[in-house]
């Protein structure tokens, strides 16, 4: 097109500002207009190594098995090489999510009655507890409310549903 327009008498900075391009990139393009992709070979293993691997190696294994190969290249040109040709591994796992139930202020704050003071002299005078998720075979879990005696470090009661409900905090206290 720069070049027609040359023709006809306009000169190439006046199309440039009305293009909005540098005049470098022009000549840039111009210079590289009948090479050929010198990155070409590398682009075929790369796409052949994601089919190979069935679409689950991204540019980190994929550059790896190029190593293994004996091509030396960096992570990087990998990288940018993926994502020219549109090759993005296919994730199946799904980082599971962790439980949070809190909905906002619900019930009053208990006034803090430890102040970080966590042993004690005196059995029975400080109980903790707090509910711990335990993930199981599959997408079952547990909660554990156990209820700890801050003198000694002994857990003097527990309680394990499979819901965390008010009944599993209110058993072991009974």
């Amino acid at each position: 097109m720069a070049f027609e327009l040359k023709e006809e008498g306009f000169r190439l900075k006046d199309i440039f500002l009305v293009v909005g391009i540098p005049e470098a990139t022009y000549h840039y393009h111009v210079k590289n207009f009948g090479k050929k992709d010198p990155d070409t070979e590398l682009k075929e293993l790369i796409t052949d190594l994601f089919k190979k691997f069935h679409e689950r190696y991204g540019y980190k294994r994929i550059t790896k098995e190029l190593k293994k190969l004996g091509h030396r290249v960096n992570h990087k040109k990998v990288y940018r090489l993926m994502q020219e040709l549109g090759l993005k591994c296919v994730k199946f796992m799904r980082k599971s999510r962790k439980y949070n139930s809190y909905k906002g202020k619900v019930g009053k704050v208990a006034k803090n009655r430890i102040s970080r003071r966590f042993s004690t002299p005196i059995p029975l005078q400080k109980l903790v507890t707090d509910i711990t998720e335990f993930k199981c075979l599959g997408d079952e879990k547990l909660y554990l409310n156990p209820i700890l005696d801050l003198y000694n470090g002994e857990i003097i009661a527990f309680e394990i549903k499979k819901r965390p409900t008010l009944d599993l905090v209110m058993q072991p206290l009974r």
